[in-house]
């Protein structure tokens, strides 16, 4: 049977301590890192919104991007989330044909990340 003392637990406290502060700032430098992923992610979905072949704007209106269609959804009123945005690029929905074969899963998934974040909806 393990021995267990009661009396050590004071004197790891000091290395409890220091490990939490080590993993706390590390914590910063990772959400650096993840809001600067995002930015990027933000950006290439922009981009993809405008210049997607045929593009979104056609269809869609979605103010972040100035974007008028008058065909599907207005984007700013539905405020689908990106998983919605991801299945619908991937399978297609109605009138809107599927993307799988013109865009990468980096590509569906920067611009679903873009719709979700520009209409507020969650990411």
């Amino acid at each position: 049977m393990p021995y267990f003392s009661y009396a050590r637990p004071r004197t790891c406290l000091p290395r409890l301590l220091l490990a939490t502060s080590r993993a706390a700032s590390g914590i910063f430098v990772v959400s650096d890192a993840f809001a600067a992923d995002n930015a990027d992610k933000m950006a290439r979905g922009k981009t993809l919104f405008t210049t997607a072949t045929p593009a979104c704007t056609l269809c869609h209106t979605l103010k972040d991007a100035d974007a008028e269609g008058a065909v599907g959804p207005v984007l700013d009123e539905l405020k689908p989330d990106a998983n919605r945005v991801s299945k619908v690029l991937r399978d297609g929905l109605g009138a809107m044909p599927s993307f799988k074969a013109t865009l990468s899963k980096a590509d569906m998934a920067a611009l679903a990340y873009y719709v979700a974040g520009a209409t507020g909806a969650e990411k």
